[in-house]
């Protein structure tokens, strides 16, 4: 599946698509050149640990 990305530069704001496997790596823009990173995958956020005392009050 691709990404839609938005190139960074202010002055291009191209809206490129590009593939899965390029994330965390350098892509160029097609339009003004700029070369960028693409972000990686999102992390998965957990959810915070009970403490002791909230486990006892339940």
């Amino acid at each position: 599946m691709a990404i839609a990305l938005i190139c960074p530069k202010l002055t291009c704001r191209s809206v490129l698509r590009v593939p899965d496997n390029v994330r965390g790596k350098r892509v160029r823009c097609s339009e003004c050149g700029l070369a960028f990173y693409v972000p990686e995958t999102p992390k998965r956020a957990v959810a915070p640990r009970k403490t002791q005392e909230e486990k006892k009050s339940e």
